[in-house]
């Protein structure tokens, strides 16, 4: 069994965030970007399975400009046995990063698609969805255990009651969330060794995936400053401070 897991380039997410002085997005130069922290559970969790001898293969993609090819290391170094870096320099929506990945998925054949659940760059949690909805395949989302049995996957999930468990047949796409697992720490032989690994550099006219933007980013801005807080005597003070407010 094959399995692909999707790796995005993100700005580290220890790194305070610098909108651009014109407001046309987030300033990136000069700035350290690491692999989205969703991803790297991904990539942790495909080993994992391959660890445990239900997988043969575990292969990552990534979608954008030459310098992904870091994160591309990155996951190689953790373990993965071969990278495909989609090389665009033109800004991916989620639409269109899911028909990339649908046409890189047609191509190898996995038998599961391993995706964070959401990148922290742009929150938008769509891409797994929409790669399911466009290979007709079974999804499982926010997963937080994965277990392998044959030709499906016992996927627990989080929602807002509790935990819920699916039953999914293979070939599927699962997205994961935080508490599934602990990224391992990666050594220094394996950075050398990833280093010889091959990457496959792909086209988006070679996938016959063109860049369609269905949604435009009009400003960024960096949000409002809170105002600082108030202490109060009493009940009967905070009653009062809300109706002047008219929060009640």
């Amino acid at each position: 069994m094959k399995i692909l897991v999707g790796v995005k380039r993100v700005v580290d997410y220890n790194v305070r965030i610098q909108v651009k002085a014109d407001g046309s997005g987030v300033a990136t130069d000069g700035v350290k970007m690491s692999m989205n922290p969703f991803d790297e559970i991904a990539v942790e969790e495909a080993l994992r399975i391959k660890e445990a001898g239900k997988a043969e293969e575990v292969v990552a993609v990534t979608i954008g400009p030459k310098v992904c090819q870091e994160q591309l290391r990155t996951a190689l170094a953790m373990g993965a046995d071969r990278a495909i870096h989609v090389e665009t320099d033109d800004q991916t929506q989620p639409l269109t990063g899911a028909r990339i990945l649908k046409a890189v998925a047609d191509k190898e054949e996995p038998k599961i698609v391993l995706l964070g659940k959401q990148a922290i760059d742009d929150d938008n949690n769509q891409t797994a969805q929409m790669l399911a909805g466009l290979s007709h395949w079974p999804q499982a989302t926010f997963a937080s255990e994965v277990v392998i049995d044959g030709d499906t996957a016992q996927v627990t999930r989080e929602i807002d009651s509790g935990l819920e468990t699916l039953s999914v047949d293979l070939p599927a796409v699962i997205s994961v969330d935080l508490r599934l697992n602990e990224p391992r720490y990666v050594k220094l032989p394996n950075i050398m060794k990833a280093k010889r690994k091959p990457i496959e550099v792909l086209t988006l006219a070679e996938l016959n995936v063109e860049v369609a933007p269905s949604v435009t980013v009009l400003k960024t801005s960096t949000p409002a400053k809170r105002e600082a807080g108030i202490k109060v005597e009493s009940v009967d003070e905070l009653v009062t401070i809300l109706k002047e407010k008219g929060l009640i």
